[in-house]
């Protein structure tokens, strides 16, 4: 639903309720059907200025920020208690903490936690001594190997799982490899520089240093530019090629798998495997055959050195931050402890989460949730039995895929309890326990999921997650605790905010059911066609004038959103919008609500929503999640999805004069 990004950089501003609006937030000198952008927020833009620490401010920002501050409170119960059972929940908590925040001893160790793997890579003589310690570093966690193994789930049987492979070499999208534009080239250099620095740092001069940069960035890039761009990974059927494990065997010789499956750990009962893209494989396989010994030398100590820099001493965080200032336009590092919550959190996710859950969102909120999501749901219900565009047959399969979507609310029913097989020793270096937590967690999956029944009601997400997903094989939306509050969800607020706010999300999510990729599943979370040909001829044509108008967008002076990349989230804020404002008609015939402070309801409805997005961010930040991520930019969410909703112009008398106004026969009607 939110971006998931190259950096994380966030911003703390100070949250208010929505009880009523708030007109300091709003620059009324505005009219809303020219710029409701600057009309509902303009306020709060003025007021809120970006610091130096983050690239965006807004909604989630704040959030994240306030999380990071719960989170370390959770804690700090454990930081200064060195007693705790070796194994327990507290001792894994607070060792990670101290070993994390042991500035001094990680400084004085320099590289020396990562040294002995350099120096078996330095000492490598022949092919097949490189292509041996490749696959074990891989197993380490050290992404040596330039393809991959994995746990995955069938796609046109999602209730069981099956082992998918891929190639790997490539940290960037396609389009950044094959003829980048000014922000993506200015990404590429920057990359490129931190590298080349990071070899100097592990005792390389510059001549050396250069030739192991481009000897690393020629193997990439000859990955990079033979994968699917953007565009094409969201089409399912480009990159899902089920096969056997023989003819995998067969078709890629190239690649030990035998060997690599066994290093890794993973079952050797394994008879399908689900490939996802057959050309950038091959690449590898010629990689492995035909670089240099000399070169695949220096792409595997380049990525040893990008696996674990962030555990290594000051001077590497810095440097590595230094890469994120360029490419995000961000000025100042986070403080480490804010580094090491969200290190913690990541690692002991779960962990963390059952004691986030019990502090922050107990079962009342819970319940209050699923209440507004069924409701939600029903309003949903109501526009797809009012749908003129489908038929009975397509409706019908449509239906039931709604009433067969699982919600996950601020926690799982059930716990993974995956984490009890980490084990954090204390008296060893942060890059030896994160190796040991790879392979931990990589067997507990095995162990726990393969041969054994799918349980679609899997939370993907931990609590303290400030974001909300669908998960289309499980059929799943999911709503972690962090993210129900102010300003997404507020039980002080009046509804008609509320719907404005974390109902849209809620409608967003469900939609994400029936986007042009998510309408690919049916039901049961399988890859299988529920409808006829000209229903989805129909529902192509009406995607298709979201796609063509959100590409007319100008983000940054000079770059204009991909309608096509980005138009599973466009389509979701479409249905997100309309679902919720349906639901919020339908209370209202129950509660009716009066005008506030000058505000009629369905006019702080989509206050609330502007307010959502509301955020400051560097023009480097935009211009990188125009490149890089399949969301259209905040402002953009509001200023190109509005002009599609027919009670918008209601709400606020948006006329045909008015900049924002959209003829109704150009506005996109889909669910």
């Amino acid at each position: 639903m939110k971006k998931i990004l190259f950096c994380l950089t966030m911003t703390f501003v100070s949250m208010t309720g929505m009880a009523q609006v708030n007109k300091s937030d709003m620059d009324l000198s505005v009219k809303p059907g020219n710029d409701f952008w600057q009309y509902a927020v303009g306020g709060w833009l003025k007021n809120n200025p970006l610091d130096k620490e983050h690239p965006e401010n807004g909604a989630f920002t704040d959030l994240e920020e306030l999380n990071k501050k719960r989170i370390n409170n959770l804690i700090m119960m454990y930081a200064e208690k060195r007693d705790l059972p070796q194994g327990s929940d507290g001792q894994k908590i607070g060792s990670l903490y101290r070993l994390y925040m042991d500035s001094i001893s990680r400084n004085k160790m320099g590289y020396e936690p990562i040294l002995p793997y350099l120096k078996q890579v330095r000492a490598i003589k022949t092919r097949e001594e490189a292509l041996k310690l490749m696959y074990a570093f891989d197993a380490k966690g050290f992404n040596t190997a330039p393809f991959g193994i994995g746990l995955s789930l069938n796609p046109y049987n999602s209730s069981e799982y099956m082992m998918g492979a891929g190639h790997g070499g490539a940290s960037l999208p396609q389009e950044y490899y094959d003829n980048p534009n000014e922000q993506q080239q200015a990404t590429v250099n920057a990359i490129k520089s931190l590298n080349k620095d990071l070899l100097k740092m592990v005792g390389y001069n510059d001549k050396d240093a250069e030739r192991m940069m481009q000897a690393e960035w020629a193997i990439e890039h000859k990955i990079g530019i033979k994968t699917l761009n953007q565009v094409d990974q969201r089409d399912p059927q480009k990159t899902i090629h089920i096969m056997t494990w023989d003819q995998l065997l067969n078709d890629f010789k190239g690649i030990d798998w035998v060997t690599y499956r066994d290093v890794m750990g993973y079952p050797q009962d394994i008879d399908v495997i689900d490939v996802s893209q057959l050309e950038p494989l091959h690449v590898v396989e010629d990689i492995l055959a035909n670089t240099s010994v000399d070169d695949l030398k220096a792409y595997m100590e380049l990525h040893i050195i990008n696996s674990y820099a962030g555990f290594l001493s000051d001077a590497f965080t810095d440097r590595m931050f230094e890469a994120d200032k360029a490419i995000s336009g961000v000025q100042e590092q986070k403080p480490r402890w804010k580094r090491a919550v969200s290190t913690i959190s990541g690692s002991l996710g779960e962990t963390i989460g059952k004691l986030y859950a019990k502090e922050y969102f107990p079962e009342t909120s819970k319940q209050r949730v699923v209440k507004l999501i069924k409701d939600l749901q029903k309003a949903f219900e109501e526009r797809l039995k009012e749908n003129t565009w489908m038929s009975d047959s397509t409706k019908a399969k449509a239906l039931e895929k709604l009433h067969a979507i699982h919600i996950n609310a601020g926690y799982p029913d059930k716990w993974q309890d995956m984490e009890k097989y980490i084990d954090i020793r204390e008296q060893e270096n942060l890059v030896e326990n994160f190796i040991r937590i790879t392979q931990e967690m990589r067997k507990a999956s095995i162990r726990k999921h393969w041969r054994q029944p799918v349980d679609k009601t899997e939370m993907p997400c931990s609590p303290q997650t400030v974001n909300a997903f669908y998960h289309p094989l499980f059929n799943s939306i999911n709503f972690p605790a962090a993210i129900l509050q102010p300003p997404f969800f507020d039980p002080e607020a009046d509804y008609a905010s509320n719907y404005g706010a974390i109902g849209v999300i809620m409608g967003h999510e469900m939609t994400h059911g029936f986007d042009d990729q998510g309408c690919l599943f049916d039901k049961n979370g399988n890859l299988a066609n529920w409808w006829t040909a000209e229903d989805k001829a129909n529902y192509d044509k009406r995607t298709k004038v979201i796609a063509d108008w959100f590409s007319e967008q100008e983000a940054v002076p000079g770059l204009k959103v991909n309608g096509e990349k980005t138009l599973g989230e466009n389509v979701s804020d479409n249905g997100g919008l309309n679902i919720s404002f349906r639901a919020f008609q339908d209370r209202m015939k129950q509660e009716p609500l009066k005008t506030i402070n000058g505000f009629t309801p369905a006019q702080r409805f989509y206050l609330a929503y502007a307010r959502v997005w509301a955020s400051n961010s560097t023009p480097e930040y935009t211009a990188m999640l125009v490149n890089s991520d399949v969301h259209s930019p905040n402002r953009i969410r509001v200023t190109a999805a509005l002009p599609m909703i027919d009670t918008w112009y209601e709400a606020f008398g948006i006329k045909a004069n008015d900049k924002m106004f959209l003829p109704k026969e150009k506005r996109a009607l889909v669910w």
